[in-house]
Formats: structure tokens, sequence, C-alpha cells
């Protein structure tokens, strides 16, 4: 079994994180994104809901019950407003597909790793055990 040096994963990383940027989702979600960064609308949108978070947390913080909920339900309508804009929600949907993908190879590194780890060790994948764990089992006692 060859060997590799952290350097030379971390290499190996920085490749497939170019790959991934290079990805068909990963351009639609920078053409996307300019859209949105472009959109007036949506930019003065954005800031409106900053600026009613910020007042929604000092009202909470100050106990101004009746005053939250105003800048609530004005957050509220402000956010409604923001989501039905068309490119808003083709945002999100890349920006989900986006994490997906990411999550997806995250996920296949770590498997692919404990898999070689058990298989190296001379473990059982469908047990998912090490072969040390396994030599250090204690035998089932059968006959009590």
């Amino acid at each position: 079994m060859q060997e590799y040096s952290r350097e030379e994963v971390l290499t190996e990383a920085k490749k497939l994180a170019e790959m991934l940027a290079n990805t068909k989702e990963i351009e639609r979600f920078k053409q996307v994104e300019t859209k949105i960064n472009e959109n007036q609308k949506v930019q003065r949108l954005i800031t409106k809901i900053k600026t009613l978070q910020k007042q929604a947390v000092n009202l909470q913080a100050y106990e101004k019950k009746e005053a939250l909920k105003i800048v609530e339900d004005t957050l509220a309508e402000a956010e409604e407003e923001l989501d039905s804009i068309p490119i808003v929600n083709e945002f999100k949907e890349i920006q989900e597909t986006v994490n997906n993908v990411l999550q997806l190879v995250s996920g296949t590194i770590a498997r692919e790793v404990t898999n070689h780890i058990i298989e190296s060790t001379g473990g059982n994948l469908l047990e998912g055990k090490t072969g040390s764990t396994k030599e250090n089992e204690e035998p089932s006692c059968s006959n009590e």
C-alpha cells in the first residue's frame, strides 16, 4: 500500500476543490449570485430585513413586546416579498444543490477512508469493525 504525505493529500484536495469549482452547479450558482447582487429590489429588501432583525433583537433585549410584534410582522412581510422574487427562489435552490454536492463529496471521503481503515486492518465492512476490534472481542457465551 502506498503512503502519502499530508502535503500530497492537501495538494489532491486542492485539485478536487478546483474540479468542484468548475462544475455546472457552481457555474450556475455564480451566475445567479451575480443577478442577485445586481438586483436593486433584492438588495433593498435584504438591507431592510437585516435592519429589522437588528431592531427585533434590541426590542427583545429590552422586553418591548408590542414594538417587537410590529417589527416581527414587518420583518415577515419583507421576507415574504423577498421570497416572491423568482431569482431569489432560484438562488436558494442552486445554493441547496451546491450544499448537497459538497456534503455528498465530504460524506463519500469520510466513508471511503473508514472503509479503507477497516479493510487494511483485516476488519469486517458489514459489521463496521476494524481487525483490532475483532481480535479484542470476547467470545460469545453460548453454552450457559
